[in-house]
């Protein structure tokens, strides 16, 4: 048995200031029975409530695995491709640390990782619940959409570079997403290169990913912690980040310094889209139980950052925004 609860204060230049206020509570079990396991984790914040994960499994040997359930999508760097509390582009589009319902099957063999599996849309099986963790395509009266199912498949290679270890790996993804009002279902496809790189204290991340929804139109609706908002139906996804660990401090376990950037880059030039910015600078601080974030959070056209949405123009100015964001954590 496990959980935790979090505090977070937030200074914006684009609105008012929160003040530290509780931003969390969450509560995690695990278990296990010889070549069995079962995880789970619930979620409260504040004005709702939402599963993170739950699922059970079998290691048929110290390198196969199955595992069924609410689980991380295989896509991408795992567990994040970011280092910050508030994660990359790519997590409020649906493609960085999000759960949906499915069955996984992975291998290692050697320095080769192999997962491949299939999730039956999102973990509530309605896009017309925004109370969710993970970002999923939301069913909205202007974009009634809702996800369906998809086949994942990733691969990593783990090697040696100047002494340092390298992970090398790509994903790809192919589903449909249903359009609610008419039954008809459209394409959802995705894929990603990925690079990872460790050398003592450093670590250095790249990945360029892209995602297609083949519906009519430049765009489709996202949701999650009560928000629905709009995004660029296709667009690319590149991000770079740089982290160094200073190790224990005085009277801290560790100090972890890090810039994450990404960009969200529409397909084609058209009115109604333009390409949004992340920039994340902070440092994590970490103290037996205590885990605290400070990180300033730039953003240009960018959801949670003083855009409108993610990828779409709707006229107004493109300006950088900016929010100092403090989280204080404690992890039982």
């Amino acid at each position: 048995m496990g959980g935790a609860v979090r505090f977070n204060y937030g200074w914006l230049d684009y609105g008012p200031t929160s003040r530290l206020q509780l931003e969390l509570l969450r509560a995690d079990i695990e278990a296990g029975a010889g070549p069995l396991f079962f995880s789970a984790q619930y979620r409260w914040y504040d004005g709702f409530d939402a599963v993170h994960h739950a699922y059970a499994g079998w290691n048929f040997s110290e390198t196969t695995q199955l595992k069924a359930g609410i689980q991380q999508v295989p896509f991408g760097l795992l567990p994040t491709v970011s280092q910050s509390f508030w994660f990359g582009s790519g997590y409020y589009l649906g493609i960085e640390d999000d759960y949906d319902p499915g069955v996984t099957f992975s291998h290692e063999q050697g320095d080769h990782h192999w997962t491949a599996g299939w999730f039956s849309g999102d973990e509530y099986g309605s896009g017309s619940r925004y109370d969710r963790y993970s970002f999923d395509v939301a069913q909205t009266p202007e974009l009634p959409y809702r996800e369906r199912g998809r086949v994942h498949v990733r691969y990593e290679h783990t090697g040696v570079l100047n002494e340092g270890e390298l992970l090398l790996g790509a994903s790809a993804f192919s589903g449909r997403i249903q359009d609610t009002a008419t039954g008809r279902h459209h394409g959802h496809h995705g894929a990603a290169l990925h690079a990872q790189w460790k050398l003592e204290g450093w670590t250095t991340q790249l990945q360029w990913a892209r995602y297609r929804y083949s519906v009519p139109g430049d765009r489709i609706a996202m949701s999650a912690f009560l928000a629905p908002f709009e995004i660029a139906s296709e667009a690319d996804v590149p991000s770079a980040n740089v982290a160094y660990s200073f190790g224990a401090r005085r009277w801290l376990d560790d100090i972890t310094c890090y810039n994450n950037l990404s960009m969200t880059r529409p397909v084609g030039r058209r009115a109604g889209v333009r390409e949004s910015w992340q920039n994340v600078t902070g440092c994590s601080l970490q103290k037996g139980i205590m885990l605290t974030y400070v990180d300033w959070i730039a953003g240009k056209n960018m959801w949670f950052a003083g855009g409108d949405g993610i990828g779409i123009d709707d006229g107004g100015p493109s300006r950088w925004h900016s929010r100092l964001n403090l989280n204080i954590g404690f992890y039982f």
